[in-house]
């Protein structure tokens, strides 16, 4: 089982502030995570070939076709502020958002 300075350390890493009750949950719970993957280890998988899903994925998306953009113009119409170089205005850093 994990020890309480391994939780400690894994949180600091993860940048998480857990509670005493937290670091011995998670101490319990880590140590399962790591008694699982070395149950997997102890599986012959020689020839087994390695898979990122158990089931095939058929992709969903379109196919990605270059189509003519639109024009300046149209655009433009929907910037609430363009700027007289043509594009875009936008709130310098740091500026209050109004």
């Amino acid at each position: 089982m994990l020890d309480r300075a391994q939780v400690l350390h894994v949180a600091r890493l993860a940048r998480l502030d857990l509670s005493d009750e937290e670091v011995e949950r998670m101490a319990s719970e880590l140590s399962k995570v790591l008694d699982h993957i070395e149950k997997i280890r102890e599986l012959d998988l020689h020839g087994v070939p390695p898979t990122a899903h158990v089931v095939d994925v058929v992709n969903a998306f379109r196919a990605d076709v270059p189509v003519p953009c639109l024009p300046r113009e149209v655009v433009l119409q929907a910037a609430p502020d363009p700027t007289p170089e043509g594009g875009f205005g936008v709130p310098s850093p740091g500026a209050a958002a109004g």
